[in-house]
């Protein structure tokens, strides 16, 4: 770049009217080369005259040397408004005539270097249309309201420093959690205007919440594009990228990113500097940023989208009958399974209540005396005995995982909802227990003290001679025993509660943490085997009953026990005989252990089932579930189990002692893998029970699934998707076989020669299969809890030739796309991911997403791909999503032609 001098004249007035009229004004004129090949000798000059003041600048004019008028080109224009705009910014600021040149010179080095005319990105194209919307610095930008909310936290902030705004305290004032990047945006746009200090005013301030909410995509990249270059020379220099893409995995929590910026920021200048010459300018991110891939849905697909999006529009009816109708058969339909297992059981507690009631009603000894009263003790009591029997089903695990796999009662019987029945029926039993007791304690002993000698005389068959003491009642065997009784299931009921079995209860006093975690409501859980006992004999010694035959307790609780007994007894038995050999051990970042051991001899399992593990060396007595992640086709059994109890944290220990950090680069950050001869590792006994049967089973109904997990939660869909693969591969080797057995007979002369039992087993092994479509989500907060199964999703997107999963991997922890936060490495992913074919988030071949996933977006995506088809929906992970995936396929079964199955895993 040359520059000439043209000449200077004095202009009087010719300043703005920010000063007196009578100033000095010089008009300076300057013309600028812009070397370019395809240009003129002319038209590689652009001449700028400016109009400069004692103490400010302004821009009088811009054309090209040759006379052309340079207004038609928008780019230009801008700029020079942008150089006006600064210049008058200057002399607010009250600075000296000869750095407002020195600040215009620079500018015009700017400019200079946008006038040169590479090929620009063309934004008219229907994949730059997403990106457009991007560069945002601050989420949900509202404008004016916005506004409001950054200038009260600045005067709340500004009160105790004379109304000023620290750098510092910038992120906090204006909403940005990350003090790194906000202070970057800070000093970007301090030196726009040319400001040296520490500390902003709130005039400035406002000047920076315009700049950072302006919705121009040009000025949000200008801003970016300054943010970068740090020494404002208008170009990015490998340096300046680096630091930035440090900053940037910092405020993103990307640890993995963040230690190898330098080796990132050379593959972005390797791609946006071809020619070598040490820096990017801001139209090589232009073209980046807006190179997205073209995500639009045409023709009937867009119509049929624009169709399911008008009917997902809620609807307003004004007749509340209309609307109880229409949700009560909404209900219905979603849960006739559970309403008609819970209307069973209600109405089968009210017939032995009310039978029990009209028994004692009818006795006329007990009914003059106690009233009332003994018939609702009585009625509660029976419904008592049936409630303690059912209880024990739900958790006959063995037993229900035979029924839904060997019997079609899975068709009418929600076995899915085993633990919440198992609750409901906890609820039942604490109603029955309050009612008896209260019953007996504050109503018919009572009645017993008070009653007169001839009313009392037909109770002395049954209580004794007539007492004046209240405790001669209780100190019975049926009092001591129903006393104890309430007292352990209280202690067992109340640490079964969320608060205490998850541990969320943080302030008690250090002696009661104890009572808190897992293992409190495991061991308090089997105060029922005394419970139980108590119950039995408490039946036995029943108050107001003579005959033996009425005295039910033990015949409700027989068959029950007995088959709770014997699955006990088969985990017991089954857990020794499959002895299992740890053949791997890896601690992944995120606190998670994961397992792989040898596979018992005929040990079958279905992807998503889930199995018992136990391990001596931490306890010999509990056994904790964990979903199995290995598919049934693997040689191995692997679990992978994320510490967050005390059981966990204890087993995580014990194998970490035997491990050692990985030395060939592997993931996991401790590793050990089962030698040859005498070094293979001492690890501790594990012993393993089941399987189980579990809702996400079942996946191979379906035509078409969408897989979901959290964190963890995504064991079972791993099992499932490998399975998936193996099928895949199972059914193509299958087709293989049918061909060649097909050819061979053609060969022999003999058509009717196919072997058709090896065909006939081919196939039966695959009848079951039907699935030709499968979407996993996967949502993590962590970069390093991609590392759990990286090369299980490797191996996926590798053998899955004819693209039947679709794998979808969120990292939460990263700000959404379009982000100003994360745009850099939005680009650095897309260059990595194009070069080397893995994404730098995952580390895996599959790209990664950013933020929580629209699911709204998620179900309505799958409608438009599978019209008419019946989905199956498999949730593994935190409660608090199960709503909202519950309710969206409710609301797309019914509003389209799609249907959705929802599932959620509750072991």
């Amino acid at each position: 770049m040359s520059s000439e001098d043209l000449g200077t004249d004095k202009v009087p007035h010719s300043c703005p009217l920010s000063g007196p009229l009578n100033k000095r004004v010089a008009r300076k004129g300057a013309r600028f080369n812009v070397p370019d090949s395809s240009s003129s000798k002319d038209d590689g000059y652009v001449e700028i005259t400016l109009d400069v003041c004692d103490d400010s600048v302004a821009v009088h004019s811009l054309k090209a040397a040759n006379g052309d008028d340079l207004e038609q080109d928008p780019e230009l224009a801008l700029l020079a408004k942008g150089l006006e705009k600064r210049t008058t910014l200057g002399s607010l600021m009250a600075r000296n005539a000869s750095a407002k040149i020195r600040q215009v010179g620079h500018e015009l080095k700017r400019l200079t270097s946008f006038t040169k005319k590479p090929a620009r990105f063309d934004r008219t194209k229907s994949a730059a249309a997403h990106a457009l919307t991007g560069l945002k610095f601050i989420s949900k930008t509202d404008g004016g309201h916005g506004w409001a909310a950054v200038e009260k936290r600045f005067d709340e902030i500004t009160g105790s420093n004379n109304g000023y705004l620290p750098r510092s305290q910038f992120g906090e004032c204006i909403g940005m959690e990350s003090k790194e990047f906000a202070g970057l945006l800070f000093d970007a746009l301090a030196r726009r205007q040319n400001l040296h200090g520490d500390s902003i005013d709130k005039v400035h301030l406002k000047y920076f919440w315009d700049q950072i909410s302006n919705q121009s995509f040009d000025a949000r990249l200008q801003t970016f594009f300054d943010m970068v270059d740090k020494d404002a020379d208008g170009r990015i220099t490998e340096e300046e990228v680096k630091e930035i893409i440090s900053l940037s995995a910092s405020a993103n929590k990307l640890s993995n990113i963040q230690k190898q910026a330098e080796e990132y920021a050379a593959l972005i200048m390797e791609e946006l500097d071809p020619d070598n010459l040490g820096y990017i300018m801001i139209n090589n991110l232009e073209m980046l940023l807006l190179q997205a891939p073209n995500q639009s849905v045409r023709g009937e697909s867009r119509n049929l989208s624009q169709m399911i999006s008008q009917n997902l529009k809620p609807t307003h009816d004004h007749n509340p009958l209309r609307r109880f109708y229409r949700g009560t058969k909404y209900f219905l339909v979603d849960n006739w399974q559970r309403v008609w297992v819970m209307a069973l059981w209600i109405a089968v507690m009210c017939g032995l209540f009310t039978y029990k009631y009209i028994e004692y009603r009818r006795r006329k000894d007990v009914f003059d005396v106690m009233r009332h009263c003994v018939c609702f003790a009585k009625g509660a009591a029976e419904t008592l005995k049936l409630n303690m029997a059912l209880i024990l089903l739900p958790v006959c695990r063995n037993t229900i995982t035979w029924l839904r796999n060997k019997t079609k009662l899975g068709v009418v019987v929600p076995f899915d909802d085993n633990l919440n029945f198992h609750k409901v029926i906890a609820v039942g039993i604490t109603i029955g227990v309050g009612i008896h007791g209260i019953a007996h304690l504050a109503c018919d002993f009572p009645r017993l003290l008070h009653a007169t000698p001839d009313q009392y005389r037909p109770m002395i068959k049954y209580f004794g001679k007539q007492h004046t003491s209240y405790w001669h009642f209780v100190r019975h065997v049926e009092g001591i025993t129903g006393i104890v009784m309430v007292v352990l299931m209280a202690i067992a009921f109340t640490l079964a509660t969320p608060w205490f079995r998850r541990g969320k209860m943080k302030n008690l006093p250090k002696p009661l943490k104890k009572l808190t975690g897992f293992n409190a409501f495991w061991y308090s859980h089997h105060l029922f085997v005394i419970v139980y006992t108590l119950l039995i004999v408490h039946g036995i010694k029943l108050f107001l009953t003579d005959k033996f035959c009425k005295r039910t307790t033990w015949m409700y609780l027989a068959i029950p026990v007995f088959l709770y007994l014997c699955e006990r007894l088969t985990r017991l038995l089954r857990s020794s005989i499959k002895a299992v050999a740890i053949q791997k051990v890896a601690v992944y970042p995120g606190n998670v252990l994961a397992l792989h051991m040898s596979k018992p001899h005929a040990f079958r399992y279905k992807s998503g089932q889930y199995m018992f593990v136990n391990c001596a060396a931490v306890s010999p007595f509990e056994w904790h579930p964990f979903s199995i992640t290995s598919a049934p086709g693997d040689d191995n059994l692997s679990v992978h189990i994320r510490t967050l109890g005390d059981w966990t944290r204890q087993l995580r220990t014990v194998f970490s002692e035997v491990c050692q950090q990985p030395t060939d680069g592997k993931s996991g950050l401790l590793r050990a893998d089962c030698l040859q001869g005498t070094n293979n590792p001492n690890f501790p006994r594990v012993l393993i029970d089941g399987p189980y049967g579990a809702p996400a089973q079942d996946y191979k109904k379906y035509e078409i699934v969408l897989l979901i997990g959290l964190g963890i939660g995504a064991t079972p869909m791993i099992s499932i998707v490998k399975d998936i693969v193996n099928n895949i591969k199972a059914k193509e080797e299958q087709e293989d076989e049918e061909e060649e057995d097909k050819m061979n007979a053609l060969e022999n002369g003999n058509g009717a020669a196919i072997n058709k039992t090896s065909l006939s087993n081919s196939k039966r092994r695959l009848e079951n299969f039907k699935t030709r479509r499968a979407y996993f989500y996967w949502v993590t907060r962590e970069q390093g809890s991609f590392d759990w199964f990286k090369g299980i999703m490797n191996e996926v997107a590798e053998m899955d030739r004819n693209r039947v999963i679709e794998l979808h991997n969120y990292c939460t922890s990263v700000y959404e796309e379009g982000d100003a936060r994360s745009a850099l490495i939005t680009m650095l992913q897309a260059l990595n991911h194009a070069k080397n074919g893995v994404d730098v988030v995952s580390g895996t071949r599959v790209k990664s997403h950013f933020a929580k996933p629209d699911w709204r977006r998620v179900y309505k995506q799958i409608a438009v791909n599978h019209n008419n088809a019946r989905v199956g929906v498999f949730y593994c992970g935190a409660p608090a999503l199960t709503k909202e995936l519950r309710q969206l396929a409710s609301d797309f079964s019914r509003k389209t032609s799609t249907k959705f199955d929802f599932h959620k895993e509750n072991f």
